[in-house]
């Protein structure tokens, strides 16, 4: 009924004509007294030819709706694709679109080129600004004093941004930089806590470390990027307490007992730049590492799993999903 009526609406100057016509038939008839038998078979011939030419009309209206529906419903339509123009106007909306598409490209295309070029500027730079860094490591494992353990600190949070720059760099669409294989759990957690420990000593937070005799498939070098934001952000809101890593129930568990996550604030912590109340005191916070944390561990097929009370702590599990299976 929708198409009858659509089709109508376009005919709707030639039907209002052809209604001025027979109207202007009957009125020449009724002033010339022609019989109203006459008048009326010829107006009753007339409205025949109209029905069937509507009838054609319609028929061969719905037919080009369903072919331009048809095409559509293509899972790739390309405009060369598309149904024979019947006239002048389709073949111009045809033109239209090609057109529109030709620029659609060259947008995409310089686009893209633009983020592959802002990619490799930011490769580049992470690992030109590895060499200071490395250096002033090395600098500072001659010394120790407090001072340095302060510059450690310091330096190992400078190196973490470096990172999530280049992870957030690589956590394209197209990224392949996932290499998945049996990994000793204990080992790479031990990797993490060993680069982080400036960290725990500065900031004067007691590490408690189970034992745990697991293996699971997955990317080292990024499960181990993952654990490291866990662990620095369990460092950051834990002033002075204490950080348990351990493994139940399937999880890797990175638990403290600092100020806790609102209630409000834990379904979101995980969106790009969401910073939260937490963050809010905290200005520095820029509520990126979270976001780089879950899209990392999607990447490898884990799951982020984050419980919190605030003023009790916060618990976040890294759970290892039955695609991944965890052996024993």
């Amino acid at each position: 009924m929708k198409l009858f009526g659509s089709f109508l609406w376009k005919q709707r100057a030639w039907l209002a004509l052809y209604a001025l016509t027979l109207a202007l038939v009957s009125l020449i008839g009724w002033l010339y007294e022609v019989p109203g038998g006459a008048v009326g078979y010829g107006l009753l011939l007339c409205m025949t030819m109209l029905a069937l030419g509507l009838l054609a009309g319609f028929l061969s209206y719905r037919r080009r709706h369903l072919e331009l529906n048809a095409a559509l419903n293509q899972l790739e339509l390309t405009l060369n694709q598309l149904p024979e123009p019947w006239d002048l106007v389709e073949q111009d909306y045809q033109e239209l679109l090609r057109t529109q598409q030709r620029q659609m490209s060259t947008a995409i295309t310089r686009r893209d080129r633009r983020e592959r070029d802002l990619a490799d500027y930011y490769t580049l730079w992470v690992h030109q600004i590895k060499t200071p860094i490395s250096a002033m490591n090395l600098l500072l494992q001659k010394e120790d004093t407090p001072l340095s353990w302060e510059l450690s600190a310091q330096l190992l949070r400078i190196s973490q941004y470096v990172e999530m720059v280049l992870a957030y760099v690589r956590l394209g669409p197209d990224s392949s930089d996932y290499v998945l294989r049996p990994c000793d759990l204990e080992t790479a957690v031990r990797k993490s806590v060993r680069k982080l420990a400036p960290l725990f000593i500065q900031s004067k937070v007691r590490l408690e470390l189970q034992p745990m005799a697991q293996t699971v498939v997955t990317d080292e070098k990024w499960l181990c990027f993952a654990l490291e934001q866990l662990l620095s952000n369990a460092v950051k809101y834990t002033p002075k307490g204490t950080v348990n890593v351990c493994f139940r129930d399937g999880r890797l568990c990175v638990a403290d007992n600092g100020i806790g996550i609102a209630p409000e604030d834990l379904p979101r912590v995980c969106e790009k730049g969401y910073t939260g109340c937490n963050g809010r005191r905290d200005q520095k916070a820029s509520g990126i590492g979270l976001y780089l944390c879950s899209q990392v561990l999607k990447k490898l097929g884990h799951t982020l799993e984050l419980t919190s009370k605030p003023g009790v702590g916060t618990t976040a599990g890294i759970r290892f999903d039955q695609t991944e299976r965890v052996f024993e």
